[in-house]
């Protein structure tokens, strides 16, 4: 997950320096998390909490001077993950990758609340993932089906949902 996280924000031109935290939390925090912070009931798979976005050192061509930014923290449930591994016929360690890939672009200032905002989203998020996927030698799997596209393999296909 740190290994993908460090890709994304990389291919994002965020300075390497910048700190970003990830957890790992049981069904009954994320719960109690997502209610807290996000007025929902029972657990998600993945919250982004980010520090102000403009505080987001894109690196050196960009630095304003100062020290690299404090990015925020992805909170991810690996319980809640591995149930929707299952149900999208992929590993759960696929969907950690792609939930992680997803908090990052949320840290980012990325929403996907309007259908527009979606397609932004997730078409990076899929270009993100495969990505990370192919410069480690993984297959190309877990990548949602981007919005308004055409079901195929690069973006999901047949049973794939969003994050």
């Amino acid at each position: 997950m740190l290994a993908v996280a460090r890709y994304a924000l990389d291919e994002m031109g965020v300075n390497p320096l910048a700190e970003l935290s990830v957890l790992l939390v049981d069904i009954e925090y994320m719960t109690e998390l997502n209610h807290r912070w996000m007025g929902g009931d029972g657990p998600t798979d993945v919250l982004a909490f980010p520090m102000e976005e403009s505080s987001v050192d894109h690196g050196p061509g960009e630095s304003t001077g100062g020290e690299p930014a404090l990015l925020g923290d992805i909170v991810l449930c690996p319980e809640v993950a591995a149930t929707q591994a299952t149900t999208a016929g992929h590993g759960a360690d696929d969907e950690l990758h792609l939930l992680t890939v997803h908090g990052v672009l949320h840290i980012l200032g990325y929403d996907h609340a309007e259908p527009d905002e979606e397609r932004e989203m997730f078409t990076l998020q899929a270009r993100l993932l495969g990505g990370w996927q192919r410069s480690v030698g993984r297959p190309v799997v877990g990548a949602p089906a981007i919005p308004g596209a055409a079901p195929s393999a690069a973006n999901g296909g047949p049973g794939s949902r969003p994050a």
